[in-house]
């Protein structure tokens, strides 16, 4: 979920083509795949050995032999073919997040083993990046993190949250187009399937991350005689009953979780951006600080909000939880709101850049599941999520878009279960703001005796060759290149 915990707000909307989706046990027998062609990859900043190709796939799977899609795919070919396992592919996070460029980013981030033994398989799912990109032509302010995350009015009411969540479903109907329906994470597996046969292999390894652990057990679960070796690294809850909704309402955890290891750093002695001098005056700093923005918000010309408020803060605190790197930012935002420093150049990203990632989010979650939910039972959630997870101010459990999103969901989501090969292993900071360790936990559960939970002790969003823990890496690292499992749930000290 780096995007859904990047722009998780973005849960909702529509399109103008309602289509459904059956379940794969109902769907026509699909038409051979045609032998993948790779050539030169498009981009700045890629390996250049890195290749790309398309496979085409349907649009809507009860017609297989119908319209079709295209979906960008890469690659990077093993570096020692004498030792060549397979394909290991690469489930980017989000929903949202483009992977093309996933082989080039794992050429500088896996060992040398495991690069030596898998071609790394890179692919932008349906609806992004060159997958048959979505758009919902949303406007300025409603690119906003403070729009697209629902963070409450200062005084914790909901009504403006109601609107936006409102307009951002209906404009996504009116102009996402007949992709945006049919990209749900049961459908991404098996566009990863038609993958795994336009590559000729029986069998795929994949290295899921956030959102992507979700994807990658929903893979397992639809194609398990298909799967090779399983990694999932930073794991959502796979409640099917909330899906997406459940992965938002975690960020009140999450938050909570990792704040202490920023209270901790930002009060050391000697850190030039230390802003108090104890972790629990951080703490207080923090909250007194957007209470204080709430009412007296500072001109932040080129922000989008253009004001520094209490929610900016919030948003600005959430985001910096992810990686121990982005701590200097959020202190350095709050030692400027507190007048000791000029406020920074504002880092939003350009519209455009986010339109696409907004567009995606929103058809994948709203495709997911329902998003019940009366005005009065939100505006109760938020209240008391207030009182219990201060740090995140009710946001996790306000509307999101999917409140009043058109269509039905085409089939039940997913539920994950034991059933098939015991070769999953599942890689969990304990401290993850954005998909925390309890419901990592769940995953865990319920894929039973499929699964090893490797936990380690550290914070941030992602957790293989990520943080330095050279005992999380180590075990993960064996099992792509063995295969073997550690024989129970591990656990992994802190790195010193």
């Amino acid at each position: 979920m780096r995007n859904l915990h990047r722009t998780a707000a973005l849960v909702a909307a529509g399109a103008v083509l309602a289509l459904t989706v059956p379940s794969a046990a109902a769907a026509p027998r699909p038409a051979p795949p045609v032998p993948l062609e790779w050539g030169s990859c498009a981009g700045t900043g890629l390996d250049p050995h890195q290749q790309c190709s398309t496979v085409s796939v349907p649009l809507d799977y009860r017609a297989p032999r119908g319209p079709k899609i295209t979906l960008a795919v890469s690659r990077l070919t093993a570096a020692r073919p004498e030792l060549r396992r397979g394909a290991l592919l690469m489930i980017p996070g989000g929903p949202g997040n483009p992977g093309l460029g996933g082989p080039s980013s794992a050429a500088k981030r896996l060992p040398q083993s495991v690069l030596d033994r898998y071609d790394v398989i890179g692919f932008d799912p349906r609806g992004v990046g060159q997958s048959a990109p979505v758009d919902c032509g949303l406007a300025h302010d409603d690119l906003s993190m403070t729009k697209l995350r629902p963070w409450p009015a200062p005084d914790g009411t909901i009504t403006d949250n109601l609107a936006t969540a409102r307009r951002i479903a209906e404009t996504c109907a009116r102009n996402g187009g007949p992709v945006i329906r049919t990209m749900s994470t049961a459908n991404e597996a098996r566009d990863i399937d038609r993958i795994r046969q336009a590559l000729g292999e029986q069998r795929l390894s994949a290295w899921g991350e956030s959102y992507g652990t979700y994807a990658g057990a929903v893979y397992a679960t639809m194609f398990p005689q298909h799967t090779d070796r399983i990694v999932l690294d930073s794991n959502d809850n796979p409640d099917p009953s909330r899906v997406g909704r459940g992965w938002m309402a975690g960020f009140d955890t999450g938050a909570e979780d990792r704040f202490p290891d920023f209270a901790a750093w930002a009060s050391a002695p000697g850190n030039p951006d230390r802003v108090a001098e104890s972790p629990q005056a951080v703490r207080a700093l923090y909250l007194d600080l957007a209470a204080r923005l709430d009412r007296q918000p500072i001109p932040w010309p080129g922000a989008n909000p253009a004001t520094l408020n209490g929610n900016v803060l919030r948003e600005a605190m959430l985001e910096s939880l992810y990686a121990d790197a982005k701590f200097p930012a959020l202190a350095q935002l709050i030692l400027a709101a507190q007048g000791t420093r000029p406020l920074p150049l504002p880092s939003t990203p350009p519209d455009q850049a986010l339109q696409n990632t907004v567009a995606a989010a929103v058809g994948t979650f709203c495709d997911d599941v329902a998003w019940p939910g009366s005005a009065t039972d939100l505006a109760r959630a938020v209240a008391a999520d207030r009182v219990t997870h201060p740090l995140t101010a009710g946001m996790p459990v306000n509307v999101m878009p999917c409140t009043f999103w058109p269509y039905p969901p085409a089939e039940p989501a997913v539920r994950v279960t034991p059933d098939g090969p015991s070769n999953v292993v599942l890689v969990q900071n304990l401290r993850d703001p954005a998909t925390p360790y309890t419901g990592a936990l769940k995953l865990r559960q319920a894929f039973g005796n499929r699964a090893r939970m490797i936990a380690v002790d550290s914070g941030g969003h992602d957790a293989y060759r990520a943080n330095g823990n050279a005992c999380g890496d180590s075990l993960v690292t064996n099992f792509l290149v063995t295969g073997r499992r550690p024989a129970r749930d591990a656990f992994c000290p802190a790195r010193r």
